[in-house]
């Protein structure tokens, strides 16, 4: 090895420690504080403790929150899910007049800056007079949602033979039955996996959220409004609490993902 692929590697080591250490260290330290005995969450270290994760279980407002959070984000994946797997069928399998607009359409949400969305459906709801709430926050949510579905599911159905329909029709299936019996059995990877991500994208969404709650909260708005009247272990707590569920949702999908890249 020459001395400047040694120099190179030496660089792109260090780099990459300084990156993970850049991103996982305040994490590292929320959690840490999550399970530290000072009122503060703060340090020096005060002892181990869980009792600000028994807060959590007696706090009726946050439990509600992490309710409304999973409601909304089962809601918007259930919506999601359907629209985009249609919608990536349309898509794919057909060919019309304007489909590449409607393509650039469809993906635009994910170029839109969240309080710009959050604003827009706001004034649309209340144009149509339909007050906000959860409601408004799952239809909300998947206006920009959907799109990432579409992405995940499409690149799937592209990889999917037609051919396999076409046999099924042969043995006197009918196209309907096709698609139901061997075309989303195959899909079922990448629509699980778009599943994942449609509910992690609602879980921890905050600007769109804003907007639309209404007199509700998620946990993000919750959070967000706790954090304003000062800091506490029991936000520590909480943020574990979001942290495992997020990396445990991720591994999920990315489990996912791979099963679904080896098999195509």
């Amino acid at each position: 090895m020459s001395p400047e692929q040694r120099v190179a590697r030496v660089a792109y080591f260090g780099y990459l420690v300084l990156f993970l250490v850049y991103l996982y260290v305040p994490l590292a330290v929320v959690m840490t504080l999550a399970f530290n005995a000072s009122p503060l969450p703060a340090f020096p270290w005060r002892g181990f403790t869980l009792g600000w994760f028994r807060e959590i279980g007696a706090d009726p407002f946050l439990l509600r929150a992490i309710w409304n959070s999973v409601v909304v984000g089962l809601g918007v994946t259930a919506l999601s899910v359907t629209v985009g797997t249609a919608t990536a069928f349309l898509l794919v399998r057909y060919q019309f007049p304007g489909k590449g607009l409607l393509y650039a359409l469809a993906l635009s949400p994910l170029i839109m800056p969240g309080v710009i969305l959050g604003i827009s459906m706001l004034v649309f709801f209340s144009d149509v007079g339909l007050d906000t709430g959860l409601v408004t926050t799952v239809l909300g949510q998947s206006s920009f949602i959907i799109s990432f579905v579409l992405l995940i599911v499409a690149a799937r159905l592209q990889k999917f033979d037609v051919a396999l329909e076409e046999a099924a029709q042969d043995l006197g299936a009918t196209p309907l039955q096709a698609v139901w019996r061997v075309t989303l059995p195959s899909l079922r990877p990448a629509l699980v996996a778009s599943g994942i991500v449609a509910f992690l994208l609602s879980f921890d969404n905050f600007n769109t959220t804003l907007f639309l709650i209404g007199n509700e909260a998620t946990l993000p708005i919750h959070i967000y409004s706790a954090v304003r009247l000062g800091l506490s272990p029991k936000i520590n707590a909480i943020s574990v609490v979001f942290i495992v569920v997020t990396v445990g949702l991720g591994v999920a999908y990315e489990v996912l993902r791979r099963r679904e890249a080896a098999v195509a």
